[in-house]
């Protein structure tokens, strides 16, 4: 019999495995992709969205299998009976005027607004409890946020979801402004991923060249949606977005070209296996295939076109799961290339190295007559080494002055001389007619303000330092240097003899 057990067990597994041929097909999905846009300022803009829609109500079945959705999320849209959730972590600010409209706006800082079900009695124990729990999931300060932080809008946020009423009753809004950006919450976003950073999109997100850019936004945002055509059935959305604005110039070494391993460090090579859309879109709207000013690599195999934001754009669509994309070598660079210098300007970049070099720029513009033409920079200012300061740091540091070199149009005509026999104050820049001279034109020199440490405070640390050193070294060097002897008292001294003699003399016995 006990033979007998192992063999009857083992018929019922075969069994259950050949009645169970027609599996459930997964109730949850995932898409991956990525959007790369030339900037109008040069600039090229990378956009990640990982969606994951899982179907499921959340909050009246009872849920204990995750497969795709994390398992950390779907536990607070149960316990805190969420309706929407939006949490963004940005870093930077995106410059409308010369980027343009940006896909998904964020303020700087840490920006958190909830929706939460008309079930809840506490709205605001709720909205406490739940900041401080997503303080710890993604290794922020929201715990930081209270009542002096929290408002409740009437017009603005409005769901994006499904949405049965909307009595902002049930709607809190918080902002943390001087919440920095770091690898700290990058990590912790990335393990909500199905593929986490191991392969796919995902693969790219390099911290060190994420937050080495001119912007960064990561963003986490669930809501409800339809589960089918009809809207019968409600499905959970979990759109993760990450939004970061490389500088082509510095990235490129002075040039305008770029590549996927130019921005990332890193190319891609093969999609996620959990992903059902796996997929790269390449802005190319301004991409002139007769004129032949840009050049994509490798070639689109497809195209998307769509009114996006009010304009209608055309991109180039790189799909990883068609194996004809990914070349034999497994490896996917989409790269960007100017096959000639744009007309606008043959523009000289040379991006500044810390402490080695400064940077330098050059431009050969022609300006029209009665026109003003103003150039500015945009530049951060950074705490230097306390050794590169100058006796008097609170002036300033100066930058160095523009340079203006032109040739000026003559209003007279000036018979042509010998440059040998000319006066020397005309001789200094020669010309090579005289229907225009050279001028040279230089600006008055920048004063830029820095922060500024406090200098009396390695003062100070230095005088008490010395003070305690010198204490304990001198008490330490007593102890050890010094030598004790034990001393016999003595019979008795000058003062005792001298009083002896006064009292023999006067018969007294003496001491």
């Amino acid at each position: 019999m006990a033979v007998a057990l192992p063999l009857v067990l083992l018929v019922l597994l075969l069994s259950g495995r050949v009645g169970g041929g027609h599996a459930e097909p997964p109730r949850d999905s995932l898409r991956e992709e990525l959007v790369i846009t030339p900037l109008p300022s040069g600039d090229v803009a990378a956009t990640f969205q990982f969606r994951t829609r899982w179907d499921s109500e959340l909050q009246r079945e009872e849920v204990s299998h995750y497969r795709l959705f994390p398992k950390a999320l779907g536990q607070l849209i149960s316990r805190y009976s969420l309706r929407e959730l939006h949490l963004s972590f940005t870093q930077g600010f995106w410059r409308t005027r010369y980027w343009g409209p940006p896909f998904l706006q964020a303020p700087s800082g840490a920006e958190l607004w909830v929706w939460f079900q008309d079930t809840v009695t506490d709205v605001d124990t709720s909205w406490k409890e739940l900041s401080n729990v997503l303080s710890g999931i993604f290794c922020a300060s929201l715990n930081f946020i209270d009542s002096t932080n929290t408002v409740t809008p009437t017009a603005s946020f409005k769901p994006l979801g499904l949405a049965n009423g909307t009595d902002h009753d049930f709607l809190r809004y918080a902002v943390l402004p001087r919440e920095v950006v770091c690898t700290e919450n990058l990590t912790p976003w990335k393990k909500l991923l199905p593929c986490s950073s191991k392969a796919g999109l995902s693969m790219l997100l390099k911290a060190d060249r994420l937050f080495h850019t001119s912007y960064h936004s990561q963003a986490v945002h669930i809501r409800p949606v339809c589960g089918n055509a009809r809207c019968t059935s409600i499905s959970w959305e979990l759109r993760q977005t990450l939004s970061v604005v490389f500088d082509a110039f510095v990235t490129g070494q002075g040039k305008k070209d770029w590549s996927l391993f130019r921005m990332f460090s890193r190319t891609l090579t093969e999609p996620c296996p959990l992903a059902s859309e796996s997929r790269v879109y390449v802005d190319i709207t301004g991409y002139n295939q007769d004129n032949e000013t840009l050049e994509v690599n490798p070639r689109p195999t497809t195209t998307y076109q769509d009114v996006i934001l009010g304009a209608r754009k055309t991109y180039a669509v790189y799909d990883l799961l068609d194996t004809a994309v990914i070349n034999n070598s497994r490896n996917l660079n989409v790269q960007l290339k100017w096959k000639s210098p744009p007309e606008n300007g043959y523009v000289h970049y040379q991006p500044a190295q810390d402490r080695l070099q400064p940077h330098l720029l050059e431009m050969l513009i022609q300006l029209p007559a009665n026109s003003a033409t103003k150039v500015s920079i945009q530049f951060e200012r950074a705490l230097l080494k306390w050794t590169e300061y100058t006796p008097d740091p609170n002036h300033g540091f100066y930058v160095s002055p523009s340079v203006i070199s032109a040739l000026v149009p003559s209003t007279v005509a000036a018979k042509p001389v010998d440059w040998e026999e000319s006066p020397l104050f005309k001789s200094l820049y020669p010309v090579s007619d005289s229907s225009s001279y050279f001028v040279r034109l230089y600006t008055e020199p920048l004063l830029v303000s820095l922060p500024t440490p406090d200098f009396s405070m390695p003062y100070n640390a230095i005088c008490l330092t010395c003070t305690v050193v010198a204490v304990c070294y001198g008490s330490f060097y007593n102890l050890l240097t010094r030598t004790f002897h034990i001393e016999e008292p003595s019979t008795g001294g000058l003062a005792k003899r001298l009083a002896n003699l006064i009292r023999r003399a006067r018969g007294v016995p003496p001491l």
